[in-house]
Formats: structure tokens, sequence, C-alpha cells
């Protein structure tokens, strides 16, 4: 276990939290039964013949065995292999629209190294966080502004690829509230491992009030601080790379910061997003993240501390 580096805390398909994932651990588990049980034949028949070898003196009967071979080699696996082949169609077929799709549809666009995730129909945009209603599937449109991702999030959904130039679609259903991390599955340059995000499934009525706060721009500033700090976000180079709502800033880059003080994680899950982590990532990205397209932001001691007491009012 140690050296397969085993862990309670890795997502694993194994642990599924929603149908889809289910089927993918029971089509799992019957292939290791299947698998277990023909290394015990063999296994078993291997020590058989082992100790009931014939002796030197002892002339094999012409076509002995050969029934055997027949029976237990081919038609056997046929069966078996069949009865598989069918199971993995049903399961497929399944996987491809669940029953009773919800309206909800989430757009979610790969970046070199995070997740833009757009709520189209509400006006709602975050980053590197997927909110779902729990008990209810949602519809996933992937597609991605550079290179190839893959989308995966072990406990709830099978991986689907991210194709440049296409536009493709999946679905999501988490059968309790909880929080669920999620991995890019195909490498996609220097910093593939730190490219993570995650699944948040709340209940009902708490993911209505989540997607209108997300909706709204961001707050006003109340105190004077805060309100320096949206000065310098709206003067520094921040601005020409983030948007946040509600104020002149409104780059593209890099992920919308409306609501940044809402989220778990920054730089897609690479360090808690904590006013000293937040300080640290704005002064030399590079120094958490090499690779990043955020570079270094030369900003004065005081209008750093105020640009980090307005990002924390971002909720």
């Amino acid at each position: 276990m140690l050296v397969a580096s085993c862990s309670g805390r890795s997502p694993s398909t194994l642990s599924p939290a929603g149908p889809g994932a289910r089927r993918v651990a029971g089509l799992w588990w019957l292939l290791f039964g299947i698998s277990a049980v023909v290394s015990v034949v063999v296994t078993l028949l291997l020590l058989w013949a082992m100790i009931r070898r014939r002796g030197p003196g002892v002339v094999p009967h012409p076509g002995s065995g050969t029934r055997f071979v027949v029976s237990l080699g081919v038609i056997v696996p046929a069966i078996v292999l069949t009865f598989v082949y069918a199971i993995g169609l049903r399961d497929m077929r399944a996987l491809e629209a669940p029953r009773g799709a919800d309206s909800l549809v989430v757009e979610v666009t790969g970046h070199q190294w995070w997740w833009e995730v757009r709520y189209p129909a509400h006006g709602a945009v975050t980053a590197n966080e997927i909110h779902i209603p729990a008990g209810r599937p949602v519809l996933l449109r992937l597609r991605t502004a550079d290179v190839n991702h893959s989308f995966w999030v072990p406990q709830l959904m099978v991986k689907t690829d991210m194709i440049a130039g296409r536009t493709t679609q999946m679905w999501l259903q988490a059968d309790r509230p909880g929080t669920y991390r999620g991995q890019c599955a195909e490498y996609c340059g220097l910093q593939h491992g730190r490219m993570a995000f995650h699944v948040v499934a709340d209940p009902p009525a708490a993911f209505t009030s989540w997607l209108a706060n997300q909706a709204r721009p961001a707050a006003e500033p109340r105190e004077a601080m805060a309100a320096r700090g949206r000065q310098v976000i709206q003067s520094a180079s921040c601005a020409s790379c983030h948007t946040v709502r509600g104020t002149s800033a409104a780059g593209r880059r890099g992920p919308d910061l409306t609501h940044l003080a809402s989220r778990r994680h920054l730089g897609a899950g690479t360090v808690p997003n904590t006013p000293g982590h937040l300080g640290g990532w704005i002064a030399d990205s590079q120094a958490v993240k090499p690779g990043n397209q955020m570079p270094p932001q030369p900003l004065s001691p005081e209008d750093l501390r105020s640009l980090i007491a307005y990002l924390g009012t971002l909720r």
C-alpha cells in the first residue's frame, strides 16, 4: 500500500459518489472478480498438473485433453468476454446521458493551467470551482482555450477530453452534498500536475443562493483600506488580465475575481485562499507556480495590503 502511494485522501473511482462513477466502479469490480477467478483456476490447474504428472514411461492417449482445452480455453472465455462486452455497452450507453437531465448548463474552459467556469443562463462566472445542486444531473459543455486538456472527477464521472477547436459534452451528478476533487488528466505542460479543480455539490437551496450571489457584481467596499485596494486593482496591471464586475477591470486573460474570496484555493488548487498566500501570489506567483502567465506585481507594501483587503471583501 505504501509503495502504491495509497491514501484515504486521494479521490478514487472506487469510492463513487454519483451514478456515473458507480457504473465505472461496478464494471471495475466485475473485471477484478473475473480476473481473480481466472488466476485461481489457472494456479490450481498448474498445481494439479505438477502433482499428477505422468511418469516417463506413460504414453498419452491420442487426442487426450482436447475437449478440456476447447471447453476451458475457447468456449468459457468466449461466453465471459461476450457477457463483459454486453455489460460494457450497457454502461457506455448509460454514461452518455442521464435520465431526467437537468436544465442547468455549465460551461467549463480549460486554460494553462486553470479552469474557467460559466453559468450562461444566470450570468455567473467563477474559476476552479464548479458548484452543482446535489442529487440532480447537470450538463457540462467543455472546451479548451489553448492545448488539449482532459476533465476528470474520479468520484463522479469518467474522463472527458477537451480537444482544441471542439466543444464536448458530459454530465455530472453527486448523490449527496460534498466537495469532490477533479484534475486535468491529459498532459498539458509544465504545471499539468497543478491544474486541479473542485466540484462542490450543495443542497438545492444553498446552490440557488450561491448562484444568485455569484451573478451579482462586486460589493462596494465599506472600509477605507478596501476602497484604496479597489483603486489599485483598477489602475494597476491587474485590470488588463482580470475582471471584477462592477468596476473598470475587464480583462479576460486571467480568472474572474468578482467573488474571489468565496473560493477555497488559489492557482487551481495550488495553495489555500488565505491572505498570506494571496499576498505571496500577487507579489510573485512564479515562486508559487512557475510558468503560469501572471508576472510578478511590483506593488508598494501599502498598495499590496490594500489590494489584499479589497479582494478579501469579494464574496
